[in-house]
C-alpha cells in the first residue's frame, strides 16, 4: 500500500466508518466499555512460535502474553485430546480453527460442495470440543475451478451456509467467513460483504472476520471495514502489509492503528491472530511484532 493511500485512509477513516455503520448499521452493538478498557487478545497460528512441539510453542507464547491458539483444521478430530492436555492449566485458549476442509462451497461440481460441507462439519465439531469461537471458511480460491458464476454462487452458498450455521450454532460455535484479496479469490473480497452474508443467513452460527493483509489490497479504510461488520466480526488476522511477514518487517507500511481504533469502538472481545511468515529469525521477529502491536493498540 503506497503512502498516498495510507494518508487517504487516515484522513477518511471517520467518514468511512459512518458509511460502514450505514451498511450494516443495525448490527453494531452499543459499547459497554470505553476504548481504553477493550483488551488486545493476541493469538498465534501453530507455525508462528518457535518450538519443536506444541508444549514448547505454548511455553513461548505464554512468556509473550499470547492468549490464543489457532490450530489448523486438517486432522483436528484426531488431535482434540492432545491439544486439550497441552492447554490444561494454561492461560492460552483456542481462538479459531483455520480451514482444513476439502472441496469448496461454490464449486460447480455438487460432489465438491458436498465434500466441503461434510468435512467442515467434522472440523466444526472438533473445534467446538476445544471451545473454539469458530472455523474459518473461504468460499473458494481462484484456482478452484470450475466454480459457479454470480449470482448463482451466492444463492447456492447461502443455502449451504444455513445448513452449516445451524449445525455450528447447536454446538455453540460458528462458521467464520474470510474475505480474501483479488489475487487469491474472485468471490468474497470485502468485510462488509461477508458481514452481509452472515446477516442474511439468519443464524447466529455464521460470522465473519477481517484480515489486515487482504484488507490492504481491497478496503479503502481499515476503520470502515471493521465498522461495517459490527457484531458479526468475530476474528481478525494480522500480517505485515507489503509481503505478509511478521508485523513490523515491512517498516512504516505496518500501521494498524485505524483498524485497532475500530475494534475498540466496537468493544471487540475476540482475537487478533498472526497469519504470516518471516524473513528473519523467529526468536527476534516474533517478539518484535508482538511489541509493535501492543504499542499501536495503546495509542489507537
Amino acid at each position: 500500500m503506497n503512502t498516498d493511500r495510507r494518508n487517504f485512509i487516515k484522513t477518511g477513516a471517520l467518514a468511512a466508518g459512518m458509511i460502514g455503520l450505514g451498511s450494516v448499521g443495525n448490527s453494531v452493538s452499543a459499547c459497554t466499555a470505553s476504548p481504553s478498557e477493550t483488551p488486545l487478545r493476541l493469538s498465534f497460528q501453530e507455525g508462528i512460535a518457535p518450538g519443536s512441539n506444541l508444549n514448547e510453542k505454548l511455553d513461548y507464547m505464554e512468556r509473550l502474553g499470547i492468549v490464543g491458539l489457532e490450530p489448523g483444521g486438517r486432522g483436528l478430530a484426531g488431535r482434540v485430546n492432545d491439544i486439550q492436555q497441552s492447554l490444561r492449566g494454561r492461560n492460552v485458549k483456542i481462538s479459531a480453527i483455520v480451514a482444513g476442509f476439502r472441496g469448496w462451497i461454490i464449486a460447480e461440481d455438487e460432489e465438491q460442495r458436498k465434500t466441503c460441507i461434510e468435512t467442515s462439519k467434522e472440523i466444526i465439531a472438533a473445534g467446538a470440543e476445544l471451545g473454539a469461537l469458530g472455523m474459518i471458511l473461504v468460499p473458494g480460491f481462484n484456482g478452484q475451478q470450475p466454480s459457479l458464476h454470480m449470482p448463482q454462487s451466492r444463492e447456492v452458498m447461502m443455502e449451504h451456509l444455513l445448513e452449516l450455521g445451524e449445525f455450528a450454532a447447536k454446538l455453540n460455535t460458528t462458521v467464520i467467513l474470510e474475505p480474501l484479496n483479488r489475487r487469491e479469490a474472485w468471490f468474497l473480497r470485502l468485510v462488509a460483504d461477508a458481514a452481509a452474508m452472515a446477516k442474511d443467513s439468519g443464524t447466529p452460527g455464521i460470522a465473519c472476520m477481517g484480515d489486515f493483509w487482504h484488507m490492504t489490497w481491497e478496503e479503502t479504510s481499515d476503520y470502515g471495514a471493521f465498522m461495517s461488520a459490527g457484531k458479526y466480526l468475530k476474528h481478525v488476522h494480522v500480517a505485515s502489509r507489503a509481503r505478509r511477514h511478521m508485523p513490523g518487517e515491512d517498516g512504516e507500511a505496518d500501521n494498524y492503528i485505524e483498524g485497532f481504533r475500530a475494534l475498540k469502538a466496537l468493544n471487540y472481545q475476540h482475537y487478533v491472530s498472526f497469519e504470516c511468515g518471516t524473513r528473519g529469525e523467529r526468536e527476534q521477529t516474533v517478539p518484535a511484532a508482538v511489541k509493535l502491536l501492543n504499542e499501536q493498540w495503546a495509542v489507537s
